[in-house]
């Protein structure tokens, strides 16, 4: 199974483990969205805590099924639209811990988490310019600030756990051997607090948000499948799945 919970008084864990870099086709993405609300109803919890094993947090979808056929779009689409809008919306506070490499829908749950807690080798990017893809960005944006989006989207390049702390895109970035525990540590606090409260207060919170980031991301998946009717698309994910590499564009 990609997924499993764990219970830990108040707070339910919600554990990525899905070898080698926890990349999730389109029915594994839409399994979460159930997962996600199943627990954010639980009357016995206070906080979700979501969490990976491996090498990384989350690398995405899974870039294989889709140079395989383009058309699985359709449901990875969906899935990561409901992942991302169920962790925005949920009942309780979401904290994200991620380490490692959070790429793609990594960013999606990230940037809809009420809080992030980062092992300090964890990084943040958008490859999809180099995916043949889109989308993102929205997420990202509710992390960072414009014009940093801007530059990591268009150049596929890395954002550190260090600069994301700097930048206020992140709660803390913590050294990698401690992470789990000060993770944990961060979500019981919030799990102490009155349960009612905290479904109050997470009302109140997005209600004030500058953009709505579920609309703005529907709005980039246009996108996505205006650029999936594109041939350099597939070329871009073929290349990526026979060498691991970017497709080069130069005339």
């Amino acid at each position: 199974m990609p997924f499993r919970t764990e219970v830990k008084g108040r707070v339910a864990e919600l554990i990525f483990d899905h070898p080698p870099v926890n990349a999730f086709t389109g029915a594994m993405w839409l399994q979460l969205p159930e997962l996600i609300a199943e627990l954010g109803a639980r009357q016995d919890l206070a906080c979700i805590l979501i969490r990976a094993e491996g090498r990384g947090f989350c690398a995405g979808v899974d870039i294989k099924e889709l140079a395989a056929d383009a058309s699985a779009i359709v449901e990875v689409n969906k899935g990561n639209f409901l992942t991302f809008k169920s962790i925005h919306e949920c009942e309780i506070p979401v904290v994200s811990a991620p380490h490692g490499f959070v790429l793609g829908g990594g960013i999606g749950i990230c940037g809809a988490s009420d809080a992030v807690i980062a092992a300090d080798d964890a990084y943040f990017a958008l490859p999809e310019i180099d995916r043949g893809a889109m989308g993102g960005a929205a997420h990202m944006q509710r992390m960072f600030p414009h014009a940093k989006v801007r530059a990591a989207f268009l150049t596929g390049g890395r954002i550190s756990a260090e600069q994301a702390a700097s930048l206020g895109g992140i709660e803390r970035a913590v050294a990698r051997e401690s992470h789990l525990q000060e993770a944990r540590e961060f979500a019981a606090l919030i799990a102490s607090k009155s349960r009612d409260a905290l479904r109050i207060a997470k009302q109140a919170l997005n209600g004030i948000e500058a953009f709505d980031v579920d609309r703005n991301y529907r709005w980039e998946q246009g996108f996505t499948f205006e650029m999936y009717m594109h041939s350099d698309s597939q070329r871009a994910r073929d290349a990526f799945v026979e060498t691991g590499e970017a497709a080069k564009f130069e005339k």
